[in-house]
């Protein structure tokens, strides 16, 4: 069992390396800026719209997600299978994907190659969910798509959406580790969006008018 722990630690650690990519900063720089400067000074794929248009972002965007969903279906497809060989039970095994899936978030969020510092971990989010249960994932989506055509307002959609995994995972039956870790998740998406809620409370937050190619010159205020 020893060779099957350290293949463990490998995998999480491998996870967290990969969610630190900060792709967001890295395409921004192909056009001669630093995102961090920039509008709120995230990393992620609404922050790169803002600042580039419509087609970094949605690389950034696809990116991001990836950056989730590898990580987590490929410690289901490989770990999880040779710990159960190992001995463990089914649910046993499979929680082991958690930690996994933790630290590819962990990885977006506090990347070790921003000194610690990231996105909000939307996107990673998504893809470690697609990979867990991708009907609670496309839930969540629809939500998020139902928010921004009603609101237009990117942080509220991320929030509900975040909120309504749990939801749909326990209406789905999933096993209780990845229910475990939705909650956590959508707890810490939440608060990774504290500057968002704040400005909500003050009216400040700003909205998405529009999808174009290009950055968006105003966009409206709520």
């Amino acid at each position: 069992m020893t060779g099957l722990w350290a293949l463990a630690a490998g995998c999480i650690a491998a996870a967290y390396i990969v969610g630190s990519l900060p792709m967001g900063l890295w395409v921004g720089r192909t056009r001669g800026i630093d995102i961090r400067t920039i509008g709120s000074g995230n990393i992620g794929a609404t922050n790169v719209y803002r600042a580039l248009g419509l087609g970094p972002a949605l690389v950034v965007f696809a990116a991001d997600v990836i950056k989730g969903w590898g990580p987590v279906r490929a410690g289901m497809v490989f770990l999880t299978p040779a710990l159960a060989r190992g001995g463990l039970s089914g649910e046993a095994a499979q929680a082991w994907v958690v930690p996994i899936a933790l630290a590819a978030i962990v990885g977006h969020s506090f990347s070790v190659f921003l000194r610690f510092r990231g996105g909000r971990g939307v996107a990673t989010t998504l893809g470690v969910l697609l990979a867990l249960s991708p009907w609670a994932a496309l839930g969540a989506l629809c939500v998020w798509i139902v928010v921004m055509v009603a609101l237009r307002i990117v942080s509220v959609g991320s929030i509900l959406a975040a909120a309504s995994v749990p939801l749909f995972m326990w209406r789905l039956h999933e096993p209780r580790p990845f229910f475990y870790f939705a909650s956590a998740v959508a707890a810490l998406v939440i608060v990774r969006h504290a500057p968002n809620i704040r400005r909500l409370a003050r009216g400040e937050e700003k909205r998405i008018s529009r999808l174009s190619a290009a950055p968006p010159q105003e966009p409206d205020q709520p």
